[in-house]
């Protein structure tokens, strides 16, 4: 059932946003909520200038679940029920994935915030756009930090989803382009609980540094599993994606947080624009705490959404796949946003810079983590 921020069942009046994400188990909730958090605002705000074309705009949000198969029913009650005119959201690759083969028969377009396996853009569906970091661009942020830090041996643990497999094979090509590498891959099932067989066979292999690819549960499992058997934090440890900037991560690993590197894609010293300043204040007075990324990008979707149906003067989806193509768009950065028929994965992407972010004291607050890398694609 789609749970909307205003009444359920749109007026004629209105147009509709869907929002796919993982609200509940086995997928990241916590992800999913920042997500929804932050495109809840964008509505409210375009909503308080007077709409887009003289009608209001109303979310419909959808739990994924983390599962493909429950993002796909979610994109087709969104499109055939609540009559939507796109689909942004999407936190796991594989959902996002999913959908997109649905979606490129429906022809209501996906607007992907936080998921970065290549496939979601690679095939270049004229209704996939997505504004986050790809796995290739991913990689050559930690491969930039190994390199910065001469490590020789590097660990992978990576759970068997489309985003985990993407990440290690993609590690595994950059190594041997760059040479001087040996990475030991270890793939597992994120329904596992006990990782400790494959992080002694990690321990065994004696890296310079374990990149932990796991998402939800099974990041925080791999961390205290990992301190049990005494390779953290005796091994360097790379967390994939932002968790680490939660508040629950110090809930959770206040013994064994400090130290973690973490890839990230926002740090409060990066400058942000007139409306992603609007709001960082809304969401700080709305939940008292200062807006991380998914938040902030989930903002961003429908503030490009509602620049793009202004000028297209049309909230068609066709004609809204148009505008997004050729049109420049301003979202929370402070930077302009384009969706280029690019080459490759970048085809329909904005990549966001990427950082590793390094807490250096226990209950660090993000926001005071040190910068250990900056990366931009070329």
């Amino acid at each position: 059932m789609a749970l909307s921020v205003a009444s359920f069942g749109a007026a004629a009046q209105d147009i509709g946003v869907g929002l796919i994400v993982p609200l509940s188990a086995p997928g990241d909730a916590t992800g999913g909520q920042l997500i929804r958090r932050g495109a809840e605002i964008g509505i409210e705000m375009v909503n308080a200038q007077g709409g887009v074309l003289g009608k209001k705009m109303q979310l419909f949000v959808q739990d994924s679940q983390g599962k493909p198969e429950a993002g796909v029913a979610a994109y087709r009650r969104l499109v055939s029920e609540n009559k939507v005119v796109a689909v942004p959201g999407f936190f796991h690759s594989s959902v996002s994935i999913a959908v997109n083969e649905v979606a490129k028969d429906m022809g209501v377009p996906t607007l992907a915030v936080q998921a970065s396996a290549s496939d979601i853009t690679a095939k270049h569906y004229d209704i996939a756009f997505r504004t986050h970091v790809v796995d290739p661009v991913r990689v050559e942020t930690w491969m930039t930090f190994i390199k910065q830090k001469g490590f020789k041996r590097v660990s992978l643990i990576a759970e068997t989803t489309d985003y985990g497999i993407g990440l290690a094979d993609e590690t595994l090509a950059q190594a041997k382009k760059m040479g001087g590498i040996e990475v030991q891959k270890v793939m597992f099932d994120r329904t596992v609980t006990d990782l400790t067989p494959q992080l002694l066979q990690v321990k065994a292999f004696k890296p310079d540094m374990v990149i932990n690819i796991g998402v939800g549960q099974p990041l925080d499992l791999i961390m205290d599993q990992a301190t049990t058997i005494g390779l953290l934090p005796n091994t360097p440890m790379l967390i994939s994606y932002d968790a680490p900037t939660r508040p629950q991560f110090w809930q959770l690993h206040e013994k064994n947080g400090n130290g973690i590197y973490f890839i990230a894609y926002y740090s409060p010293k990066s400058k942000l624009s007139d409306i992603g300043d609007q709001f960082a204040k809304a969401y700080k007075e709305k939940y008292k705490e200062d807006p991380v990324y998914g938040a902030l990008n989930g903002f961003g979707a429908v503030m490009i959404l509602a620049q793009a149906i202004k000028a297209g003067n049309s909230a068609d989806p066709k004609t809204l796949i148009k505008t997004l193509e050729s049109g420049t768009y301003k979202s929370w950065p402070d930077a302009p946003v384009t969706f280029p028929k690019a080459d490759g994965v970048y085809w329909h992407n904005w990549v966001p810079p990427v950082l590793i972010l390094h807490y250096t004291a226990a209950k660090q607050d993000w926001k005071d983590a040190e910068v250990t890398v900056t990366y931009s694609k070329k």
